[in-house]
């Protein structure tokens, strides 16, 4: 700890830390607005999760917010001055909606709000992350695992305190409060982009970038001569490359960039050659086979299967009754559970082959769907399973599973940050997780929608818990489109 403060700062250390720990502890304030739409609102499963969806939908466009930190400077500035319209927008929704009952009891104004918040929070989680990613390199490469180790502590800890905490103050404070108390950390988030000192990006360094030429090599090269992937660490071989294997030399694509002229333009201009040029980069990057298959099986591995957890929140409130405390408990069992899978990953799974990762994957979280028929079923008790050894279980089990999934395109992600778009790149990976998680659940709300799965009936649930259990088979069946020879270090 004492070499990080050496290296970074301790302002840059404890912003990145409370943001990561912001992040994690929103589940504080969404367990409440759980029991908002449920409870207050008087909302069906399937219109509760939709709702749910339509608020995230802020986490599947982060590119977006990643261009415009890279690309248009305010007052000079790339990462401050987004962090604090980022906090601002992460701050007021929840004062209004502690603050005025009008707006809390109106489903819409509630969309709005929540999706206004979630803004605020993709975007303040693109640009720490690009801050990570530039305080990183250079002479302090060294401690760049540190330093993200350290983000990932403060983010699950955070996460802990918010569960646990999240649970026990439903059944003693009024959810208004809880949204109220919540304000506290956006505002000394606040507060702390003040101690942080950036450098002024000249106009000079625009011109640069926007008028700066880059190569992309597709059969077998790197982006920008260190970064991307070659052909032997990928060893794809597909039909088509079959076909075309007389044509198959190395063809380089020249990024033809706008130049910019020796006399000053007009700063508008240089932001928008900026902008085009990240536009087109990222674009260059993204269509390359080494990235686009595997992203298109993280995605489908998301849309293939429905997303039903907002219906199993109602029939465990519901039917099983079990307290909020009990399932701020459950979650944090949850993060423990996906600690120990990055564990368990990093020890014994990182040099398989990443087909045989994610098969195994698929194959667990269909089993872990039977854990849930088991429990619809009222199995359980008839061999002497209590419903909360259940969901206790099935939830840590969940969550590690779940980061078998997720932790290769973590180092995928990281591999990939050219100069210059450094949120941008890595913020598309995860947004197309995210992307695929909000269709996955706009698919479970209309599959609760159509078998009349509502809130006191709950007859068809267990139907609709074996149609997603068979539906985590499909992704298996596109696995051509992960790399034959990838690894986990290697991906």
């Amino acid at each position: 700890m004492k070499q990080l403060k050496n290296a970074f700062g301790v302002s840059f250390l404890w912003l990145i830390c409370l943001i990561y720990f912001t992040q994690g502890f929103r589940s504080f304030v969404w367990t409440a607005v759980s029991y908002q739409l449920k409870d207050k609102l008087k909302l069906s499963p399937s219109a509760s999760q939709f709702v749910a969806a339509v608020a995230f939908f802020p986490w599947s466009i982060k590119p977006l917010y990643g261009i415009f930190s890279d690309c248009i400077p305010i007052k000079g500035r790339k990462r401050i001055p987004y962090l604090v319209i980022s906090t601002v927008l992460s701050l007021v929704p929840w004062l209004i909606l502690g603050l005025n009952a009008f707006f809390r009891s109106s489903t819409w104004h509630l969309i709005v709000l929540l999706t206004a918040q979630n803004l605020g929070s993709a975007m303040a989680d693109v640009v720490v992350d690009a801050m990570i990613a530039e305080a990183a390199k250079s002479e302090r490469a060294a401690f760049a695992g540190d330093l993200q180790s350290l983000s990932w502590l403060a983010m699950a800890f955070g996460g802990i305190c918010g569960s646990l905490l999240g649970g026990y103050a439903l059944t003693n404070i009024e959810i208004d409060r809880i949204f109220l108390l919540f304000t506290v950390l956006p505002a000394i988030q606040l507060l702390s982009c003040g101690l942080v000192k950036e450098n002024r990006v000249s106009t000079k360094v625009l011109k640069e970038f926007s008028s700066s030429n880059g190569y992309h090599q597709v059969n077998g090269s790197t982006l920008d001569d260190e970064d991307g992937f070659s052909e032997e660490k990928y060893n794809i071989s597909t039909k088509k490359r079959k076909k075309n294997k007389k044509n198959q030399k190395k063809r380089v694509f020249k990024i033809r960039k706008p130049q910019i002229p020796e006399k000053s333009n007009p700063l508008v201009i240089q932001w928008f050659h900026s902008l085009k040029a990240a536009i087109y980069s990222l674009y260059s990057a993204f269509r390359q086979p080494e990235i686009l298959r595997p992203m298109a099986w993280f995605f489908l591995a998301h849309v293939a299967v429905p997303n039903l957890s907002t219906v199993m929140f109602y029939y465990q409130t519901e039917i099983l009754n079990l307290e909020a405390s009990f399932l701020g408990t459950a979650r944090v069992v949850g993060w423990v559970g996906l600690m120990l899978g990055t564990y368990t990953y990093n020890g014994y799974l990182k040099r398989l082959k990443l087909r045989r990762i994610l098969l195994l994957t698929q194959v667990g979280l269909s089993i872990l769907s039977f854990l849930d028929i088991v429990l619809v079923s009222r199995m359980n008790l008839t061999i002497g399973i209590s419903d909360k050894t259940m969901v206790l279980y099935g939830s840590a089990l969940a969550d590690a599973v779940n980061q078998f999934k997720f932790m290769p395109f973590l180092i995928l992600s990281g591999q990939l940050c050219p100069p210059g778009i450094e949120g941008t790149l890595f913020a598309l990976f995860m947004s197309i997780n995210n992307f695929g998680s909000t269709v996955g659940s706009f698919l479970g709300a209309g599959l609760a929608s159509s078998l009349s799965i509502s809130s006191g009936s709950f007859d068809n649930l267990l139907l609709g818990i074996s149609i997603q259990a068979l539906c985590t088979f499909i992704p298996i069946a596109f696995l051509f489109l992960i790399p034959k020879g990838a690894t986990g270090v290697s991906a």
